[in-house]
């Protein structure tokens, strides 16, 4: 099987993590800062294993997931109609994701960049790109915004990820600004991302009500 450099490079990211795990295992305290609140205050802390290894873990199993996708759907051929954009994604995901370990990792040897500074900056890469993404890629069944309408109708599909590569365009400028509003980092993040849902899937449903009344209207 031929590796594409996309995924030579989400596979070296995920034995970089290993590799930066096993050299600062010693240096990490027997119980690691895991998690932290809307306020950068650590809330939740993990055994020193697992503080180490489980973002690696489960990012080797997302690198794995993204490689088999655009070999295992059944529309196939779609992807690779805007595959330079996916493998985009997959880069730019295997660096935000990267800058979370790394912030776990620092904090926990006493360098404290705090989340509400790492997330909002991250988040705003990834949604602006998955803007891009969503106003390129073609019908599959991985990847967009798959709801039963967009997955039936062509048309439905184009219209309904037009509009929304263009929300998440503007969810990422407005994630940024968790920078500036450190103490609302995390509903600048969220809420954008939960009305993108609540409107695409909405928005799908009546462009496929109206393509059913255009096919089924009498010709004049």
């Amino acid at each position: 099987m031929r590796f594409r450099r996309s995924e030579i490079i989400i596979f070296g990211m995920a034995l970089l993590f290993f590799i930066i795990g096993i050299y600062l295992y010693p240096r990490m305290p027997e119980r690691m800062a895991s998690h932290w609140n809307i306020h950068g205050e650590v809330d939740g802390y993990i055994s020193k294993f697992w503080g180490v290894f489980l973002l690696p873990f489960i990012f080797t199993a997302l690198a794995l997931l993204f490689v088999a996708i655009p070999r295992i759907d059944p529309l196939k051929a779609n992807i690779e109609k805007f595959r330079k954009y996916y493998d985009g994604f997959i880069i730019l995901f295997s660096i935000f994701w990267f800058s979370i370990y790394i912030q776990t990792i620092l904090w926990n040897i006493g360098i404290q960049i705090s989340p509400t500074i790492v997330f909002p900056v991250g988040f705003s890469f990834l949604f602006f790109y998955i803007g891009i993404l969503c106003e390129k890629v073609k019908r599959n069944w991985f990847i967009g915004i798959r709801t039963p309408w967009t997955l039936s109708n062509e048309k439905v599909w184009e219209k309904t990820h037009r509009n929304g590569g263009k929300m998440f365009k503007i969810a990422g400028l407005v994630a940024l600004l968790g920078v500036l509003f450190q103490d609302y980092a995390f509903l600048l993040i969220l809420i954008p991302v939960v009305l993108i849902v609540a409107y695409t899937f909405t928005y799908s449903y009546f462009e496929y009500q109206k393509e059913l009344k255009r096919v089924k209207a009498p010709p004049s």
